[in-house]
């Protein structure tokens, strides 16, 4: 938030760094190590923690996309929207959600 709110060029104010971006990706390859190729769809949901999980991405995923249609506009950090992208596929890979399985209704 600190990074968007704040015109990007103005100096000592906190912005998103790389080292930021590259602990999401670490992150995000660990969880990603333990689970099987993803073969299906992901159904919200499974438990609470992963449909929190699901919302949680759902809102990062808007806060993405009106991001990037700001930044058609103005001058934004190009790593805040990256961190964005990262911290979206983060939530996915942290979340235990069921698979759909075609023919079936769940």
């Amino acid at each position: 938030g600190a990074d968007f709110s704040v015109p990007f060029g103005i100096a000592d104010r906190l912005r998103i760094t790389e080292t930021q971006i590259d602990a999401l990706e670490r992150d995000c390859d660990r969880f990603n190590a333990e689970l099987p190729e993803l073969k299906s769809f992901v159904l919200p949901g499974g438990s609470e923690l992963a449909a929190r999980l699901h919302v949680a991405r759902a809102v990062c995923r808007r806060a993405e996309r009106d991001a990037l249609e700001a930044a058609e506009e103005v001058d934004l950090n190009p790593l805040a929207l990256v961190y964005l992208n990262r911290l979206s596929d983060l939530l996915f890979n942290a979340g235990d959600e069921p698979l759909w399985k075609p023919g079936t209704s769940s």
